[in-house]
């Protein structure tokens, strides 16, 4: 039986002036077709449960409250497609929903996930399912931002200190902590420039292990939007601790708004 679904990651009330993206004409992506191997679970780890919901389902509901979203496209085994619809069926809001199969490698997963989507969208925004904290407010800034500059992507500044090692594991150099930026998801392209980019990748063979590295192939700016530490990506078993103890916070806090 399918629970009653969870409040998504905190968001503020937003006011016109926020919709800097006009409604219905982004297409978001979720990728959810991964099998997850370090998580060591017997499904995926997108179809865990966290706090009695698989993981996958925060981010379709976060994005499906979301006016600019005019359609979300689920890349993912078909055998877990009656799943994402019963979830999707209950909430308030609907935009369109696509199903597309995933690929071998990631990049192939995306390119699915695009050539099944509006070719009049002004935007894709690709995400992991495993991102189940993102934020509404982290998610439109970088829609803005691929908007005014052709991609983006959301990213947090790098706390510890980096250091590069050669194959012996010995020290090369100490790298720039100031100019190192651990990127996230959504990331937000311009329809146009992904399919230059897909085009480009298929022509040289290339292997890209996200989705702006394309655009950055292209010799293409891509602008890195502030986002937050909390939109971890559920990897391992101490993930899902992380992720149970922010989730709870938030929904705590909304009690204690709505009190």
């Amino acid at each position: 039986m399918l629970g009653k679904p969870h409040a998504p990651p905190a968001q503020s009330v937003p006011c016109s002036a926020d919709y800097l993206v006009e409604p219905g004409t982004v297409s978001f992506i979720l990728l959810a077709g991964g099998v997850g191997k370090r998580m060591g679970a017997s499904i995926p780890k997108q179809y865990l449960e966290l706090l009695g919901q698989p993981i996958a389902m925060y981010s379709l509901q976060t994005m499906s409250s979301m006016p600019e979203i005019g359609e979300v496209v689920i890349v993912c085994d078909p055998s877990y497609r009656e799943l994402f619809q019963g979830y999707y069926d209950r909430l308030p809001v609907k935009p369109l929903l696509v199903f597309a199969e995933p690929g071998k490698e990631r990049q192939d997963s995306v390119y699915n996930g695009f050539a099944a989507s509006n070719p009049d969208s002004v935007l894709v925004a690709i995400h992991d399912s495993a991102r189940p904290l993102v934020t509404v407010q982290d998610v439109r800034r970088c829609l803005k931002d691929g908007l005014e500059v052709g991609a983006a992507v959301l990213g947090v500044p790098v706390k510890p200190t980096i250091k590069e090692v050669d194959s012996d594991r010995n020290v090369v150099k100490t790298l720039a902590r100031a100019a190192l930026w651990e990127v996230q998801t959504p990331q937000v392209i311009r329809p146009a420039l992904l399919k230059e980019g897909f085009e480009l990748v298929r022509e040289k063979s290339l292997e890209v292990t996200d989705d702006v590295s394309i655009i950055e192939a292209l010799g293409r700016p891509v602008r890195v939007t502030q986002g937050s530490y909390t939109n971890i990506k559920v990897t391992t078993p101490d993930d899902m601790s992380v992720a149970e103890r922010f989730l709870s916070e938030n929904e705590a806090a909304i009690v204690e708004v709505n009190a």
